[in-house]
């Protein structure tokens, strides 16, 4: 039975902790709220297999510096630490521990990311068609553009996609996440669009990427695991 430690007790957190028996886990404990650095200094939670961190951005660098003290390995769910990522990195590598981070963990976006990186391949060469990411996300999410779009953003480059590629957010209402990338030309548009209808999927990708990650030491993200 994979013992899974849930750093962030919010909608994710406890998303989490009513799934993870379908994946062969059980919470063994949380550490939330205010409390949630004191407890991962001082807490005994027994033997813990894997750790997942939903909280927020600002606490998640601080988190990981807690967890790899005492040898979790762990994944992170949270969005808005991108420019702690060099340090993190770093930490793991010195700690041994394992690390799945994504910004989305819903295996549909994955595989959605491989096809946009294939038409992105496809159209760099045509400077006739620009590029655009659009997401929407509920009005609560505080980092825009989404780690998701900015992903996707960067795998375009990645393959070779070298023109300017518009970015845009909306935040309102209750929208899981849709993510919509385009590619616009002098007589036709081609767009590719994901959208979530369950914010489930987020949880369940997480604890699959957790029970994965049990063993390994190293930093991973979701291709890893599709691989």
């Amino acid at each position: 039975m994979m013992r899974i430690l849930l750093v962030g007790y919010g909608r994710m957190g406890k998303l989490v902790e009513s799934l993870a028996r379908e994946y062969g886990g059980i919470v063994a404990g949380v550490a939330s709220g205010t409390e949630a650095e004191a407890a991962l200094r001082e807490d005994n939670f027994g033997k813990v297999d894997v750790a997942i961190d939903f909280t927020v951005g600002d606490a998640v660098a601080r988190n990981l510096s807690l967890l790899a003290a005492r040898g979790f390995n762990t994944v992170i769910g949270t969005t808005g630490w991108s420019a702690h990522e060099g340090a993190m990195r770093d930490l793991v590598a010195r700690s041994g521990i394992g690390v799945l981070a994504a910004p989305n963990f819903s295996l549909g976006l994955n595989l959605f990311q491989l096809t946009v990186e294939e038409a992105a391949r496809r159209f760099a060469p045509y400077q006739s068609y620009g590029a655009w990411i659009h997401e929407q996300h509920h009005a609560a999410k505080k980092d825009a553009p989404s780690g998701t779009a900015l992903q996707l953003k960067a795998a375009m480059e990645r393959v070779g996609y070298a023109h300017t590629i518009d970015m845009s957010s909306t935040r309102a209402g209750s929208v899981p996440g849709t993510h919509t990338v385009g590619f616009d030309g002098p007589a036709d548009t081609v767009t590719f669009t994901h959208t979530v209808r369950d914010r489930a999927v987020f949880a369940r990708g997480a604890l699959q990427a957790a029970r994965w990650l049990i063993g390994k030491r190293g930093w991973f993200t979701m291709r890893d695991m599709l691989a």
